[in-house]
């Protein structure tokens, strides 16, 4: 039996094209993290809670489908769905302009778009995730992670500068065309890609549960990527209480216009930028695993300058600890990848992929909905303190393990699967 990981046709140009599919759909995204929350708060007049809401349900999908996602993408064809989700998240995201439009928009709309374009985000993710070791070489897997993961946060860049320009100019709603254009063009870009050879052979030979739950397992018992996901869960926890209050803190607390907003807000892309670009020589340097303790404590410093945020000069404490919080986050989050694409074997992958970003990304409607619960009870700026004194917490799963004695902790062999769970 041929596993769907299995790689494709040596072509360099297929890396080209996802990742210029990729990269391309990042940036709407960028836009969509500016506009979207500007939508609630100026279309619908929403308050800290309402904000949450729509914010948590834009990250919800991790947490309630994060794990049938890798079974999904096990049995299926590659490129249909990548392809699929892209039209999907188009044709969810063109909803909103369109009421907007005619002057029909809710609250509840606003939620149930920023759910269905999660739902695909969770799909088009695993299967991301599942494609890229299938068409690059083990020993470049770094530094093309390194090079996604950099287009992202260029994307976060100029994608939110944009944004804040799209809202003075268009307002919020139709900013969110730039997005619907993006995904428009992912989709095309991506359907003259191949799938991996053998894509979608793999039928139901077990039920999903069986499979889930061995994914679960390996994870479970994994010495390094259980760890790592304890981490990754403390950093996606932090980083959706913070997103979260952002927007609010900024317009309402600060009396920060859109410009001024979507500005600060790149700075995360510039920090990932910065984060992508030393990665490689980071890790030669130093080895994965001092290079990933060195971002465990830099986080929660750039991290609590954020609350101190005021007008004028004061802005700039923001964007300090935007930055510096983003090249932690990037830095890290590329170390783990690279560790899961080459440790774990090709038929298990998309199973461990939904696992850990299951738990990971699960947390993220968790931590908007209790920073926006917070802000609504003590203020913007004492709830986004409380979450960046959170990120204190976030090195411990490594440093109690004993992953801090090794200097590099990137496994040039696969490691072998568990048995399966019966």
């Amino acid at each position: 039996m041929t596993s769907p990981t299995q790689p494709a046709p040596p072509d360099r140009s297929v890396f080209w094209r996802i990742w210029t599919a990729h990269s391309t759909s990042a940036f709407g995204t960028a836009v969509t993290t500016v506009a979207m929350p500007l939508v609630a708060v100026l279309e619908l007049d929403a308050s800290t809670f309402e904000t949450s809401v729509v914010a948590a349900a834009g990250m919800c999908a991790w947490l309630l489908f994060g794990l049938p996602a890798g079974v999904i993408v096990d049995r299926l064809p590659l490129r249909p769905v990548l392809v699929g989700a892209d039209l999907l998240r188009a044709a969810a995201l063109v909803s909103v302009p369109t009421a907007v439009y005619l002057d029909v928009l809710t609250l509840a709309q606003l939620v149930i778009v920023a759910f269905v374009i999660s739902v695909a985000s969770v799909i088009f993710e695993v299967g991301y995730s599942t494609y890229l070791p299938a068409v690059v070489a083990k020993e470049r897997l770094i530094a093309s992670n390194s090079m996604i993961q950099g287009s992202e946060s260029v994307s976060q860049i100029a994608g939110p500068a944009l944004g804040g320009s799209l809202v003075q100019a268009l307002g919020a709603a139709y900013s969110l065309i730039a997005d619907v254009v993006s995904y428009v063009v992912s989709a095309t870009l991506l359907m003259t890609v191949p799938s991996p050879r053998g894509g979608g052979a793999r039928k139901a030979e077990r039920n999903m549960a069986a499979e889930i739950r061995e994914g679960i397992e390996y994870v479970r018992r994994h010495p390094v990527i259980s760890r790592l996901v304890f981490v990754g869960t403390g950093f996606n926890f932090a980083t959706a209480a913070i997103d979260a209050l952002t927007a609010v803190f900024l317009v309402r607390t600060v009396e920060a216009d859109s410009y001024v907003v979507g500005f600060l807000i790149a700075g995360l892309g510039l920090g990932g930028v910065l984060g992508a670009a030393v990665t490689t020589s980071l890790v030669k340097w130093l080895g994965a695993t001092r290079a990933a303790v060195l971002t465990l404590f830099v986080a929660p410093l750039s991290a609590l300058l954020m609350p101190f945020t005021s007008s004028g000069w004061g802005l700039s404490l923001f964007l300090l600890g935007n930055v510096g919080w983003g090249a932690c986050t990037v830095t890290f989050a590329i170390i783990g990848r690279t560790y899961r694409q080459t440790a774990v074997a090709p038929e298990l992958l998309p199973r461990v992929v939904a696992t850990v970003r299951f738990v990971s990304w699960g947390v993220f409607p968790i931590g908007a909905l209790l920073a926006g619960v917070l802000g609504e009870a003590v203020g913007n700026r004492t709830a986004l303190l409380a979450c960046c004194l959170c990120t204190l917490l976030i090195p411990v799963p490594v440093l109690a393990s004993p992953l801090r004695k090794r200097r590099d902790f990137l496994d040039p062999e696969p490691a072998a699967p568990v048995e399966p769970v019966r």
